[in-house]
Parts: structure tokens; C-alpha cells; sequence
């Protein structure tokens, strides 16, 4: 039965290892401000567009190992199912050797940290193209301006301000100049209504757990490369070994944490050979970890990126 403001859809998930719910939802909140993502004390609030609706879900943690969750809206049910998903339950780091003092302190920092699979592609990909070739600061700006003009507010008793992002028709029926009102130059405004235009395609290869014909079709996409495809990965298919090759500070940041220099992504791809199908999980525990964050600051620099498509 579907939920209404007063009675939502729940669930209790008890998981076998602790899960880490904030820092596993955190890879997917797209900015401080993000109106599809509130973080609560311990409770995670988010919203989503399922292929049943738009849903309101919160996810508490009630141990380490027992999860609570709670959706309202026509795609709770949708949502409810895909929970154990969502939360990284059905990630598996059981095989990862961290090989290295930085990665093995990591571990013992955050034995939840889990990959998450939400399996909306389109959910993660307009995002990823809108943060192409852009400082974070200015995309996160660009999708606030998107989703409060388009965007739909959030069903149950969300935190306010908080929406649902636009379904496919309507990211594809944006006219130009709203693009470039919210700064998203026509180049990746045409790639985020392509992309909207082969939704229900990608969202069905999604729901068959072929994640590599799911790589294939966002490559064949004009305006979708290797980096956004990774960003895509590790949020909507819980690819642990999805590597954003691309991004000049994921390759000058985790060459510094491991070896002790700045590398390209030629050497990242030699570095993380080791970790191949967990290399997505290196490149996280060193975005999170301490002991990495002196390089971090680096020169003042124009506002531009180094982030490929």
C-alpha cells in the first residue's frame, strides 16, 4: 500500500557488517545546498524520482548494523524495495587489500564506508554533465537554480525548500536560455537533453544489472565521457571500480596520498592497477582521510576546472 503524509512506507534492514549511512548517501548530495539531500543528526533525508513517482525517504541509522527507513510519496514502495541498494548492502569490500598505510587507516576510520547503488541513472547524470569542465561551487549553483525553477517539491513531511528533481520530458523540454541563465554553456545543456531523451533506456539497462551495457550507452551519448560515465557509476550502479580518469585533483590528489607526488592519469591508471575492482574505493578513502589533506590547498587559481566529459 502507498504511503500519504501521515503514514509512511517503512522498513528495518539489518545488515551483516556496520554501514556508515552518512558518509555512504554523502557521494550523493551535489553541494551544501542541495535541495534533494538534508542531513538531520543522524537521519539522511532525501528526495528522488522513481520510475512509480516522485519519493521523500529518510534513513536513520539504529545501530551499526540495523538501518530505519521511511518514504512518502507515489515512488515509496519503488523506494522502499531498494533500501538494502541504496545503503550499500549489497557492496562488497570484503576482497579489498588496502596495501598501504593511508588506505589501511582509512579502513579502521570507516569500517561502514559503503558504495551506494540507487539505480536512477539519469538522477546522477544530468548533475555529472552540469559539473563538466566547472568548479563544484558553480555547478552546484547552476543545478540549485535548475531544480528550484523545474524541480517539484518534495512529498510527506520533507524538510523545507526541499525538492524532486524534473523527469526526463521535462529536463528535455528546458528551453536554451534557461540554461544559460543557471551559467550551463549550450555545449552541456544539448548533452543533459540528449542524455534526458534516452532515459527510459538507460533506466531499463539500469534494472537488468547490465552495468556494462549501461557504460556503453552513456559513452554513445554526445557529451559523455569517461569522467561523467564513472560519476554515473559509483552513484547510480555502486561501481566501486568506477574511476572519474579525468579529473585533474583525483589523479594530483591521490598520487600525493600514495606516492608522494602529483601524477596524470596515465600513472593513476599504472597506480591503481593493484585495486582493480575497488579502485573507485581507494580514490574515496583517500578523498576522506586526514592523513591526505595537507596538498590540498595548493595556489589560488582562476575559476576554471580540469575536469574532462
Amino acid at each position: 500500500m502507498r504511503s500519504t503524509l501521515a503514514d509512511p512506507v517503512t522498513r528495518d534492514v539489518h545488515v551483516t557488517s556496520p554501514v556508515n549511512v552518512y558518509l555512504t548517501l554523502s557521494l550523493l548530495r551535489r553541494g551544501p545546498g542541495d535541495p534533494t539531500f538534508r542531513r538531520d543528526g543522524s537521519r539522511i533525508w532525501r528526495t528522488s524520482r522513481m520510475a512509480t513517482g516522485p519519493v521523500t525517504y529518510a534513513i536513520e541509522p539504529r545501530t551499526a548494523t540495523h538501518v530505519r527507513a521511511q518514504a512518502w510519496g507515489p515512488g515509496s514502495d519503488e523506494l522502499i524495495e531498494r533500501v538494502p541498494q541504496l545503503i550499500g548492502a549489497e557492496d562488497d569490500p570484503t576482497s579489498f587489500e588496502p596495501r598501504h598505510p593511508l588506505l589501511a587507516d582509512g579502513v579502521r576510520r570507516f569500517p561502514g564506508l559503503r558504495v551506494p547503488r540507487t539505480g536512477r541513472v539519469l538522477e546522477a547524470l544530468i548533475p555529472a554533465i552540469i559539473e563538466q569542465k566547472v568548479l563544484g561551487i558553480d555547478a552546484f549553483a547552476a543545478q540549485r537554480r535548475l531544480l528550484r525553477r523545474f524541480g517539484e517539491a518534495a512529498p510527506g513531511p520533507a524538510p523545507e525548500g526541499m525538492l524532486v528533481t524534473p523527469d526526463a520530458e521535462h529536463w528535455a523540454a528546458i528551453p536554451s536560455w534557461e540554461w544559460h541563465l543557471a551559467g550551463v554553456d549550450p555545449r552541456r545543456a544539448r548533452a543533459a537533453q540528449a542524455s534526458a531523451k534516452v532515459a527510459a533506456q538507460l533506466e531499463r539497462l539500469a534494472e537488468s544489472g547490465d552495468d556494462a551495457a549501461v557504460y556503453r550507452a552513456l559513452r554513445s551519448i554526445p557529451g559523455v565521457g569517461v569522467w561523467t560515465a564513472a560519476e554515473v557509476g559509483y552513484r547510480a550502479l555502486g561501481d566501486a571500480d568506477a574511476v572519474p580518469f579525468g579529473d585533474f585533483h583525483v589523479a594530483k590528489d591521490t598520487g600525493t596520498a600514495l606516492i608522494g607526488r602529483r601524477i596524470d592519469d596515465a600513472e593513476l591508471a599504472t597506480l591503481l592497477e593493484p585495486w582493480r575492482g575497488h579502485r573507485f574505493r581507494v580514490v574515496r578513502l583517500v578523498q576522506l582521510s586526514p592523513l591526505a589533506a595537507r596538498d590540498r590547498r595548493g595556489p589560488r587559481m582562476a575559476r576554471v576546472d580540469h575536469r574532462h566529459i
